[in-house]
C-alpha cells in the first residue's frame, strides 16, 4: 500500500530550503549594500570636486577683486570740491556750463531723456540724488551722435538734454565731476569710466534719492 504522504517534502529537504531561501535573500542583501557603496563612492567623488570647484572659483575670483569705483581715474574728468546744496526758489549762477553741482531748486526733474533744454536749477537736484547729466551742444553734434548717447546713456538716474553754447560737444556731469567729450563712440572708455565712477555714487549729497516723481521738462521722450 501506497502512503499519501510520501509527496511531503521531508524534514531535510524543508530545511535545505529554507537555507536556500536564506542564502538567496542574502547574496540580495549583499548586492544591494554593493550598490549602495558604488552610488556613495560617485556621489561623493561628484560632491568633492564641486566642492573643489567652488574652492578654486573661490581662490580664482578673490584673486580678482572688483575695483573700486572710487579708485578710477578719468581721463580729462574735472572735479569740484565744497558744493552747496540749499534748496532755491529763483534761478542760480553756476560756476560750470553745464551745472555740476550747487544749490538748486527744491523739485528734481524726472531723469529721462530730452530733446529740448532742461531747467539747470531742477537738473542739478538729480545730481544730487546720485543721477547723471549727459548735455550735448545741438549746433556741435550730429543726429547719428545724439542718438547714439541716448542709447549710451543708463535707464535710470540719467538726464540726456540739448545744451546749447558749450565749449566741447558734449558733456557728462555728476554731482562734484564733470567730464567733457566728442562723443560716445571715440569716447566710449573715458565715458563709461566716468559713469562707473559717478553714477548713482554714495558720493552724492543724497545718493538713492528719487530721480522720478518730480516735474518733466519740455520735449521728455523717454
Amino acid at each position: 500500500m501506497v502512503n499519501g504522504n510520501n509527496d511531503k517534502p521531508s524534514v531535510k529537504q524543508q530545511r535545505d530550503a529554507r537555507r536556500q531561501e536564506k542564502v538567496a535573500a542574502l547574496k540580495k542583501q549583499q548586492e544591494r549594500a554593493r550598490r549602495n557603496r558604488l552610488i556613495g563612492i560617485v556621489t561623493g567623488s561628484v560632491a568633492g570636486l564641486a566642492v573643489i570647484g567652488l574652492i578654486v572659483t573661490f581662490v580664482v575670483t578673490s584673486g580678482q577683486p572688483r575695483e573700486n569705483p572710487r579708485d578710477i581715474v578719468v581721463e580729462g574728468a574735472q572735479t569740484f570740491s565744497d558744493l552747496t546744496a540749499n534748496h532755491v526758489t529763483g534761478p542760480v549762477d553756476y560756476a560750470q556750463t553745464p551745472p555740476a553741482g550747487g544749490d538748486h531748486n527744491q523739485i528734481w526733474l524726472n531723469c529721462g531723456v530730452y530733446t529740448e533744454p532742461v531747467p539747470n536749477e531742477n537738473a542739478v537736484h538729480d545730481l544730487e540724488h546720485g543721477a547723471i547729466w549727459f548735455t550735448y551742444d545741438p549746433a556741435q553734434v550730429s543726429e547719428a551722435e545724439i542718438e547714439a548717447l541716448q542709447d549710451f546713456a543708463p535707464s535710470t538716474y540719467a538726464v540726456v538734454s540739448p545744451y546749447e553754447g558749450l565749449d566741447s560737444p558734449m558733456y557728462v556731469s555728476a554731482w562734484g565731476a564733470q567730464l567733457p567729450f566728442s562723443n560716445v563712440t571715440d569716447d566710449e572708455e573715458d565715458v563709461s569710466d566716468f559713469v562707473t565712477k559717478y553714477w548713482k555714487s554714495g558720493d552724492a549729497p543724497e545718493p538713492g534719492a528719487p530721480c522720478t516723481g518730480g516735474i518733466d521738462g519740455s520735449g521728455k521722450i523717454a
